[in-house]
């Protein structure tokens, strides 16, 4: 398992040793002693899965304190661009994005810490996993406009298919107001 720090502290990029054959290929998806031997967390208690058509775009999604919630994100099947939104307080980097395309050719999953907007575009129709650090709780549910200017995200989808909730969330702007600083 290969561990990669990004620019983003507590953002992490993982890559599994994948063996591949004739039949196939098989790789640890998650391994908890080699999570902790590099300072992850693996304290999971709830995993979702959800099944999305190319052109949607999923986020940007939290949790509020007490059900904040750390994420390790992966595709078991198709891609999609994964975007991860500090939002902590008193983070060196609140406000700033950062993006990984995951996928099923290198089988890459990326770690969220707490006080993090979460979200995805699909690039292939795509299976999505990922583990949370703690249960979901609808009153301690918040978002980011996901196309907030401020952002700059490029989503890398021409016609978006969204819920309606998710084009209902405050900007960063608006957000940093609302929380007094951020999460």
């Amino acid at each position: 398992m290969k561990i990669v720090n990004t620019p983003i502290e507590g953002v992490v990029e993982i890559y599994p040793s994948v063996f591949e054959d004739n039949r196939g290929y098989f790789f640890e998806s998650f391994r908890k002693d080699q999570l902790e031997k590099n300072g992850i967390p693996t304290n999971w208690v709830q995993e979702n899965q959800s099944f999305s058509k190319a052109g949607t775009v999923r986020g940007l999604h939290f949790q509020r304190k007490p059900f904040a919630q750390a994420k390790l994100v992966r595709v078991i099947q198709g891609k999609v661009l994964d975007i991860g939104v500090d939002l902590r307080k008193d983070s060196k980097t609140f406000g700033k994005v950062f993006s990984k395309i995951l996928d099923t050719k290198d089988h890459n999953m990326l770690l969220l810490p707490e006080g993090f907007a979460h979200g995805f575009s699909v690039l292939e129709d795509a299976v999505f996993s990922y583990k949370c650090s703690e249960y979901y709780n609808k009153e301690c549910e918040g978002g980011i406009l996901w196309n907030d200017p401020e952002l700059e995200i490029d989503w890398m989808v021409s016609s978006p298919i969204l819920s309606e909730k998710d084009m209902q969330w405050p900007t960063l702007e608006a957000f940093r107001k609302l929380s007094k600083g951020g999460l």
